[in-house]
Order: structure tokens, then sequence, then C-alpha cells
């Protein structure tokens, strides 16, 4: 599932390659899947996309814009799987979930492995959407500091117990934010996926911000996770520290051996030292 850093690479690569293509042809899946959400039927979406221009994209949390001049936005949003983007004269695949095909014969594929929304809005339409509007603040967005982030915590306390983990991962409070990239940062903050957000104190809410922060601008820098394909197919440079190839291994801080736990609907891997803290 793609997180902040792989849409922002994505982003970035997208507006070096695709920006000024005319679409020749837009077609939507011809690989049924039932957890792939479209807005248009086949027809809508060929007949509104056909000799639109590709604007510049840009993105909020896990969602990603695409314009289609004039009029149109496109929206990549809660997607795991490829975009790959297919220069003139090479192989293009024969199952997809969205491919579209432009005037020099170049083309853009989409192949989802688990879920995700591909939508056409009329332009100014593309933030009315159930996970897109009202979201919260991302952690690349400058209002992302300290103080917002100590007092998201106020407010979840507020509302119902709640543990480092699912402040990261849970109904998108930290919007962009998943379980892989999750379990980097609690290891950075030196906090247990359990510990309760009622019992961080200023020094650990501090830490847990910073390694926020610091964790996902590195992802970014080194193009995503090294298990996570860019739009020309080369993975991602940042190898995660706490994953399943790091169970039973020793810690790189300390060497006691890493554990794994199932919690909130995942594999968590953390160091029962560095992170044993629950209270």
């Amino acid at each position: 599932m793609f997180e902040i850093p792989e849409v922002k690479t994505l982003v970035r690569q997208m507006n070096e390659t695709l920006t000024g293509k005319v679409i020749r042809k837009g077609s939507l899946g011809n690989k049924p899947h039932k957890f792939v959400w479209y807005n248009r039927t086949h027809d809508e979406f060929e007949q509104l996309t056909k000799g639109k221009t590709v604007g510049t994209a840009h993105s909020k949390g896990r969602w990603l814009f695409l314009p289609f001049e004039p009029g149109y936005v496109f929206v990549l949003g809660e997607c795991g799987g490829k975009v790959l983007y297919h220069p003139p004269g090479s192989k293009t695949p024969a199952k997809y979930h969205l491919f579209i095909l432009f005037e020099d014969d170049s083309a853009l594929s989409i192949i989802t492995q688990m879920w995700g929304a591909m939508e056409l809005y009329e332009k100014g339409d593309e933030l009315q959407g159930k996970y897109v509007k009202d979201m919260n603040v991302t952690p690349t967005e400058p209002e992302f500091t300290f103080t917002y982030f100590s007092n998201l915590i106020a407010e979840h306390l507020k509302l119902k117990k709640r543990s480092v983990k699912g402040l990261l991962t849970q109904d998108q409070i930290i919007p962009g934010l998943g379980n892989a990239i999750a379990q980097d940062i609690m290891f950075k903050a030196r906090l247990h996926p359990k510990h309760p957000i009622a019992n961080l104190n200023q020094e650990q809410r501090r830490k847990f911000y910073d390694a926020i922060v610091r964790t996902v601008h590195e992802v970014i820098e080194q193009g995503g996770r090294y298990d996570e394909f860019d739009l020309h197919h080369k993975p991602g440079k940042y190898v995660r520290l706490m994953d399943k190839k790091a169970a039973g291994q020793p810690c790189p801080e300390c060497k006691s051996i890493i554990e794994k736990i199932q919690y909130l609907g995942g594999a968590c891997y953390f160091c029962p030292r560095c992170q044993d803290s629950l209270s």
C-alpha cells in the first residue's frame, strides 16, 4: 500500500514525465476487482479523457491528483500495486485496472493488488470526496507543527483510549501513514506500539513528533520503501529497520532480539528493550 513517500515520488515523476502529454484514449480496468472503485462508466471515462492534456500533479496524504485539462482531475487514492509509465514502443500490460494511451504512443497503467479509488472529477469537485474532504494536516505540510501534534493528542485523549500505533495508523488521524512506515517511527521514538498516548510525557511527545517528521522525509528523499515501485518500475531505496526481515534478528541499537506481535489489524515489529515502556 502506498504511503506518503511513494505518493510524493509518483507526483514528482509524473510532473517530470507526463505533464503536457495529450490523451488519445483512457480506459478503465479490464481486470475485474471488487475493491477498485470507479465513479465513471467505461464509456464516460473514455469520452471525458479523450484529447485532454495532462497538467501538474499534486498530492495530499495517500491521495494523488492529476489534472486532465481542461476541466477534469483524475484522483488515485488509498492504492497499492503499480503505477507505471510505458515509453513509446515498450511492452504494456494485457490486464490492468486503468490504462491511458497518449498521442505520442507512451502510456500509463495502474494495477492494484489490494484496493484503491480511481476516479475522475470535474475540476473543483476533486476535494469533496469522502476521504479527502476535511482531511487532517499531513506530516509534509508546514502546519504539521509540534503544537499541532500536541493538540491532536489532546483531542484524541478526550474521545477514546488510543495507543501510539493507533494514533499513527487508525482513522487517518495523521493522513498518509500506514503500518509499514509506523514501525520505524515507533522504533526511532523508542515507543512500544501499545504505549498509551495518555501516558506520553512532554519529552516523549517531542521525540514521537520528531520521529514522524524525520522518517517521512527520509523515506521521501530515498524514493520510497524498498518493496514498493516508482513510476519507472524501480524500487525505492529506503530499507526499513523494523519489518518482517527484522523479526528474530538483533536490534540495530542494543542487539536484543526483535519481536513480532499482531496488534490493531497488522504485524508489529519492535525491540523489547529499546521500546519496552508501556507506562
